[in-house]
């Protein structure tokens, strides 16, 4: 039966002649009512457009969220120029997860098992011995230049379209030996987001690591949305040869550079040609980095990924054999760093699950595209 307005104006009319009381009554029932209908509304609209969801309310999370808002204001004192808005992030340990061995160790490691059959001479041959017998205990006790000599027949003599397309198949298939998640999960979720938060505020974010450069490239784009001429890392020999009418790259067997300490800093300065204003890292290889970034001019965000959750991840610092960070923390008090405590400051760790078959999908795809 339609709502006729005669009826619409008799009820009104009985609601206003209800007694005082009553009235007074009513009222504070819709507005107790409304009040937290609007506060379930607003609630809702804040977890919505929590740009950092997975970190934990705090000093930390609120002085990133206040420095990429202020930079971004042309109205704040703060405010940095789209141009200059440039972020630094180191990998292993900042990025993804670095323990208890790099992902490009043990992606040469399984190279090497692919490749012994061709080189039989490997099974009384050191370092290559105890990679065969499965002793990486031997291996890392050999120390930086018998790991050197796992990783070169993994990434040398071999082409660089070739090279990226190792790295993608493995990656398509390897598992973490610590958690047996693929490597892509093994991207920390916060810092994902805090990538994204920056995208959104125009921010160009580059990987600067001590690994190396095609490596990395190979998932950067798919796993963290950088692309591959935003990655800096060591990089080796090349030369160019012609094959059967083919211009082909060659990597070449010797370092040119590594790409760690200072190193970090001129790699920058070649590469990229601007002060970062953002810097991240998570170990004494990145404090040259750190307080490059620091000592520019104006407002700057520089931190350190301090592995404190055992739980969920590792607890590690001074005595690591990787990732060290001693020197680090004494600076970061001194010079006003930012410390990102694990345990404290992030409700998840690793990468969710949606966006870690998203990034494994990608992956696969572009490897069968090869």
């Amino acid at each position: 039966m339609p709502f006729r307005r005669d009826r619409q104006i008799r009820l009104e009319w009985s609601l206003f002649s209800l007694q005082p009381r009553r009235r007074v009554a009513m009222n504070d029932w819709w507005v107790t009512r409304c009040t937290l209908i609007v506060g379930l509304i607003l609630s809702q609209i804040s977890l919505a457009i929590d740009e950092l969801p997975s970190w934990v309310p705090g000093d930390t999370k609120r002085s990133i969220i206040e420095f990429v808002n202020a930079v971004g204001d042309p109205s704040s004192e703060s405010f940095v120029p789209v141009a200059e808005r440039i972020a630094v992030f180191d990998h292993d340990g900042t990025l993804w997860a670095e323990q208890p061995i790099y992902a490009q160790i043990h992606f040469a490691i399984d190279q090497v098992l692919l490749m012994a059959p061709g080189n039989p001479q490997w099974h009384g041959e050191e370092p290559f011995a105890s990679v065969l017998r499965g002793d990486f205990d031997s291996l890392f006790e050999q120390g930086t230049e018998a790991i050197g000599r796992i990783v070169a027949p993994a990434q040398s003599e071999v082409s660089v379209t070739e090279f990226d397309h190792r790295v993608r198949s493995w990656l398509a298939t390897a598992r973490h030996p610590g958690t047996a998640r693929g490597y892509q999960t093994m991207a920390y979720q916060p810092m994902l987001e805090l990538l994204n938060l920056l995208r959104t505020h125009q921010f160009k974010s580059y990987i600067v690591s001590g690994g190396s450069t095609g490596f990395i490239r190979a998932f950067a784009e798919s796993v963290y949305g950088v692309p591959p001429e935003r990655v800096i890392g060591s990089f080796g020999a090349l030369r160019f040869e012609v094959k059967n009418g083919q211009p082909t790259v060659i990597r070449g067997k010797d370092v040119v550079f590594m790409n760690n300490g200072e190193g970090k800093v001129f790699s920058i300065i070649r590469q990229i040609g601007r002060r970062p204003i953002v810097a991240f890292g998570n170990s004494d290889g990145d404090i040259e980095m750190l307080r490059w970034t620091r000592s520019g001019d104006g407002q700057r965000l520089v931190a350190l990924v301090h592995h404190t959750d055992a739980e969920r991840e590792w607890a590690y610092d001074r005595d690591s054999q990787i990732g060290a960070l001693d020197n680090g923390l004494i600076l970061a008090e001194s010079e006003d760093w930012t410390v990102v405590d694990m345990a404290r400051d992030w409700r998840v760790v690793f990468k969710v699950r949606e966006q870690a078959d998203e990034a494994l999908s990608n992956v696969e795809l572009k490897t069968n595209e090869k």
